[in-house]
């Protein structure tokens, strides 16, 4: 125990002396939904919103249409959509293709809560391995897929490319049983 600047007491103690437990944090009260065709047009406006390159109608349909693909789209506690991630199972592995939260939901917990849907779906897919690669130098998401118990199991230089940059990619494995 110790003082924190401004003198208050960390961590906090109750009355009688005894350190206070850490409050809990609430889960985000979200509804993720199993997207479908009727759901293009919101998901391009998302992936839109959260990236610079982003997926269109178009490509998102081709990408959905292929075997073991899906997407599952989060809704915020006021009912708005603020997230999504897309995935392909296959041979008893899922990978996940891209994750979003929109900026104005962002560090609420949503990701988090994407993570733990998108493994949830990969059970129900009899998915044994999760996989997905992330941008080296994307260091939220990377600290959001360790904390979901993901590990990085290789490399790809150069794999994202845009106008600014070339990049790297981590390639990223857990289980969906975290």
């Amino acid at each position: 125990p110790g003082r924190r600047p401004g003198g208050c007491r960390w961590p906090p103690r109750s009355p009688a002396g005894a350190a206070l437990p850490a409050p809990a944090r609430r889960p985000p009260a979200v509804k993720v939904t199993l997207a479908s065709a009727a759901h293009l047009a919101l998901l391009a406006a998302l992936h839109d919103a959260c990236f610079e390159e982003a997926w269109d109608e178009g490509a998102l349909a081709a990408l959905l249409a292929t075997p073991g693909a899906f997407a599952l789209v989060m809704t915020d506690e006021a009912e708005e959509p603020a997230g999504f991630v897309i995935g392909r199972a296959a041979a008893g592995e899922c990978e996940m293709l891209s994750l979003g939260v929109v900026p104005e939901a962002r560090r609420r917990g949503l990701g988090r809560h994407l993570v733990t849907a998108f493994a949830g779906h990969a059970r129900k897919l009899a998915a044994d391995e999760l996989f997905l690669e992330v941008a080296e130098d994307n260091y939220a998401a990377r600290a959001l897929y360790a904390a979901a118990g993901f590990t990085q199991v290789g490399r790809r230089a150069g794999y994202y490319r845009s106008a600014a940059s070339v990049r790297a990619a981590l390639v990223l494995r857990a289980s969906p049983h975290f």
